[in-house]
């Protein structure tokens, strides 16, 4: 029996293929956003303080939820963390959209679908509750 992260060594169960894309999805921006907080830091709203630690933080969040949403025990607490930190991120991609970030070039219809993808990942996170 394999544990820990693909096969719950108490239920020995297998998760469905989006749940462990997901989490994979997590874990992969979680590391960019402790590896190039630059992007991350370009788009933060100026109320928000501290930005280069609330960019570590929610990096790290990240990489830890998207292992926990492949563990059993962790599945239930990381999918309802992620839909909210998901929720948090909201008023970041409204910020966005308002006021773009020099760097973005593309057209600003991306930063409405961008802001749709985040109701999308609240749903889906949703479904492993």
């Amino acid at each position: 029996m394999i544990g820990g992260i693909f096969l719950s060594s108490q239920k020995n169960i297998m998760f469905p293929w989006h749940q462990y894309l997901l989490g994979l999805i997590l874990i992969v921006a979680g590391f960019f956003h402790v590896q190039k907080p630059k992007i991350f830091l370009s788009i933060m709203p100026g109320y928000l303080p501290a930005h280069k630690l609330l960019v570590l933080l929610s990096g790290i969040a990240e990489m830890v939820l998207g292992l926990m949403l492949v563990t059993a025990e962790g599945q239930s607490i990381a999918a309802a963390l992620t839909g909210a930190m998901f929720v948090v991120y909201l008023p970041i991609h409204w910020s966005m959209i308002s006021n773009p970030p020099k760097w973005f070039k593309w057209h600003k219809g991306f930063l409405w679908l961008r802001l749709l993808l985040q109701f999308g990942l609240i749903y889906w996170s949703a479904q492993y509750l």
